[in-house]
């Protein structure tokens, strides 16, 4: 039987608790446990901190509050000190708006496979429905369930999710809330880019690196399933730029983030 790799999940959040709540939730009822939680907080206040806090007893593995100063959206570096605190060999990386599937760490723990980095979909909960999740705390969903859209991506089959297969360019359909990868692939690239501030394409830019560097995607499907809460979309004014670092690592072919994760890890 082959090593059960460690694993740590990463949840990245800004001041929502009422969605981080249904997201730990949803959390406690996996059918694996990863080793470690992280939450990677972009500078929320109290009520968040306070959130977590109360979630550490409810917990046998531990749940570590990777907190920093708002100085706006700066996902990249905050996530970046989440990578270097982690302890897992892998790393599954959702976001504080994203209810998980009961098998979803599971999941990615079964599909994870040298030499690639895995990503997966998400089904909407649509803006109408968040008065009636919120207040039942609802984390149970099926493709027949209320209150949500992109039905289809919600089948859970482990027979058909067999049928998937690698992906030698970046996909389209990623999305940096529901994706797993090694943490030594990150670090080999000097994890995220922290030349990233403002909302967009920080986490493409990523996985161009891991590409770059000999590491391939795998998509799940009919597997790894998480449920979106719905929310305003944050401003998209740093797009234009943040799109001119993510072309200019395509054009050169970069595998490696001038500002990045190593300065948040032991010296050698």
């Amino acid at each position: 039987m082959a090593k059960r790799l460690t694993s740590s999940l990463i949840i990245s959040t800004y001041n929502w608790p009422e969605a981080l709540d249904l997201v730990l939730k949803s959390v406690l009822n996996q059918s694996e446990f990863p080793d470690e939680i992280l939450i990677a907080d972009d500078g929320s206040s109290e009520e968040t901190k306070d959130l977590i806090e109360s979630y550490v007893s409810k917990f046998d593995i531990p749940i570590i509050h990777v907190w920093q100063e708002d100085k706006g959206f700066q996902k990249s570096k905050i996530l970046n000190q989440a990578i270097a605190k982690a302890k897992g060999e892998y790393l599954i990386q959702i976001d504080g708006d994203c209810i998980i599937h009961k098998h979803f760490v599971k999941d990615h723990l079964t599909e994870a496979e040298t030499g690639y980095y895995l990503f997966g979909g998400r089904v909407n909960i649509q803006e109408s429905f968040l008065p009636t999740l919120f207040k039942t705390k609802k984390i149970n969903f099926s493709p027949f369930s209320k209150g949500i859209k992109k039905r289809p991506r919600a089948f859970y089959s482990p027979i058909l999710a067999k049928f998937q297969g690698e992906v030698p360019e970046i996909s389209e359909k990623f999305r940096g809330c529901n994706t797993s990868y090694f943490r030594k692939d990150a670090i080999a690239v000097n994890g995220y880019d922290e030349a990233f501030i403002g909302w967009g394409r920080e986490d493409s830019e990523f996985m161009r690196r891991l590409h770059h560097n000999g590491i391939k995607g795998k998509r799940l499907k009919f597997k790894g399933i998480l449920f979106h809460i719905f929310h305003v979309e944050k401003s998209r004014e740093r797009l234009d730029a943040n799109d001119d670092i993510e072309l200019q690592t395509i054009t050169s072919k970069s595998k490696w983030a001038e500002n990045g994760i190593d300065k948040y890890l032991p010296k050698a």
